[in-house]
């Protein structure tokens, strides 16, 4: 086997899968899946979103994360907003302002981080150049690419309190209106081929002049003077000082599992928290989604929500307690809370409706057992195309609490808190289980479940991926369409309220790989339009 990778689009996968083929390694695949990503789900990810990759090489005795968080830029300030609030979302994903200026448009943008970090990690740990890993991204580009269901699905939400419909993205922007509406005023529909030459026009350029011509050459100039002409916060100094952060692992323990993760303001210490309550419990014992089992582990994710939105961070601006977090003295005294019934409460700011769940993910495994699990997102996509450079610019700036002195609160430099939380669980010395998702708030929901479905119930990855989820981000248990409504009504009884989504397959999109005896299998969210391909 020359490797497998898992992904969320076909397209990106075959791609990456290409790599392999032709004897790339699993970064060089993740890089070249990544970039057709940003191509052919352009307001899922983009160059200029931000992310978090973990890189476990075991030839090179390397196990590093590429974090590439979006930063405030430089003329942020805390208290520019605290006259403005309407309201939080009630899972937590971002606030609700007058005007909508953090969620759509210039002053919501953070700094452009995924191109820089792509690179870092070819140069790192790759073996192709950036130039040829481009090809395929440009390609679908210049040539397009068939909308699929998903990408279709979302471009046409419309969330509920308050937020703009999605389609707002695509139109209220001179820039964007010029790459995604037709000449008769529509938006194209499933199977309908969208083009993009302007951001295959971008591509060449760094192809050619490498990623500095991105943050401090011509295109910065471009990106810099469209800022500046818009009332945006993102200057020329904030692009020359970006570089993407280099940290070990965050490590825990479930059932004899060694867990590798990331660090705040990454979403892996909630994963760490939640599992390290949940081993307290025989879970197994109680049934996959029964409602003691959905009950306890609801609580696990309440309690993570609660120290998530009051002592989770950026490290440097934040002192968060990580160490107190992740121990297993703290989960054995929130296990007890649970055993006694106590319900956690979830604190929202006169709640609103969902945020968006705009990212992406990758799973990759080579033949030399490298691997690469890869969260990459622009966030509430801005909604901002610089006119002729094709590419969409995050909206980061949404998620940020406008509270002054909180945990989440505005800073010049700082990052907001993501879920994102691409996690490889170890088998003693080998790796055992890579998974990732998108889904805003609700990946490290999604993820902890995949992680149980496979540890406590035995399931394939396809299984573990597939199985029906929950999810209590709030003092609602929300739950897919495929939840027995039997289950649903002893919950209700046990004084839980719940909602049920129409969708089958929701809570994130969740990724995976697995090691067996008989090699790799893997897993592709049926929720999304993606596979897994070994190669």
């Amino acid at each position: 086997m020359k490797g497998i990778i898992t992904a969320p689009q076909p397209e990106a996968v075959e791609a990456g899968a290409d790599v392999l083929r032709d004897g790339g390694n699993a970064v060089d695949a993740a890089v070249a899946c990544a970039l057709v990503q940003t191509a052919v789900d352009p307001l899922m990810c983009g160059i200029a979103g931000f992310g978090s990759m973990q890189v476990y090489m075991p030839e090179r005795r390397a196990h590093q994360f590429i974090d590439f968080h979006g930063r405030a830029p430089a003329a942020v300030r805390p208290d520019m907003w605290q006259d403005i609030i309407l309201g939080e979302a009630e899972d937590g994903f971002g606030f609700l302002l007058e005007g909508q200026v953090n969620e759509v448009g210039y002053q919501s943008i953070t700094t452009p981080m995924t191109l820089k970090a792509l690179a870092t990690a070819l140069d790192r740990f790759g073996t192709r150049p950036l130039a040829d890993v481009l090809k395929p991204a440009i390609a679908y580009c210049e040539d397009g690419f068939q909308v699929r269901p998903h990408v279709r699905a979302f471009w046409s939400e419309v969330p509920s309190g308050g937020r703009i419909a999605h389609s707002e993205y695509l139109t209220r922007n001179p820039g964007a209106r010029a790459v995604y509406v037709k000449p008769d005023g529509s938006i194209r529909r499933i199977g309908e081929v969208l083009k993009n030459p302007d951001m295959g026009r971008t591509y060449r350029r760094v192809a050619e002049n490498g990623v500095e011509d991105f943050y401090a050459g011509t295109i910065a100039a471009e990106i810099a003077a469209d800022m500046a002409a818009n009332n945006g916060h993102l200057a020329a100094d904030d692009l020359a000082a970006v570089e993407a952060t280099e940290a070990e692992p965050l490590w825990g323990t479930y059932r004899g599992h060694r867990v590798a993760t990331n660090h705040p303001p990454g979403g892996g210490i909630m994963i760490l928290e939640m599992l390290n309550i949940l081993e307290n419990f025989d879970l197994a014992a109680m049934g996959h989604n029964s409602p003691d089992y959905m009950a306890t582990v609801s609580e696990a994710m309440k309690i993570a929500t609660v120290d998530k939105d009051t002592r989770v961070g950026d490290p440097a601006f934040f002192d968060v307690p990580v160490a107190e977090l992740t121990s297993k003295e703290y989960a054995a005294r929130m296990a007890d809370r649970i055993r006694r019934g106590e319900k956690t409460h979830v604190t929202r700011l006169n709640p609103g409706g969902e945020q968006s769940k705009d990212t992406t993910h990758i799973c990759v495994v080579d033949g030399a057992g490298n691997c690469v699990s890869l969260t990459h997102s622009i966030g509430m996509p801005s909604g901002v195309v610089t006119p002729g450079l094709g590419f969409m610019y995050n909206g980061c700036m949404g998620v940020f609490d406008p509270r002054p002195g909180r945990a989440g609160s505005l800073a010049p430099g700082k990052s907001r808190f993501t879920a994102m939380c691409p996690t490889i669980l170890f088998d003693g010395d080998d790796p055992w289980f890579v998974i990732g998702a998108p889904g805003g708030t609700f990946i490290t929901m999604g993820v902890l479940q995949g992680i149980l479905n496979a540890v406590d119930f035995g399931m394939s990855a396809a299984e573990a991926v597939a199985a029906p989820r929950f999810c209590t981000t709030s003092d609602t248990i929300d739950l897919t369409n495929r939840i027995l409504r039997r289950t649903e009504a002893e919950l209700r009884a046990m004084g839980y309220p719940t909602r049920r989504s129409a969708l089958s397959y929701h809570f994130a999109g969740v990724h995976a790989l697995r090691r067996t005896a008989n090699g790799w299998d893997g897993g592709a969210d049926p929720g999304r339009d993606g596979m897994a391909l070994r190669v």
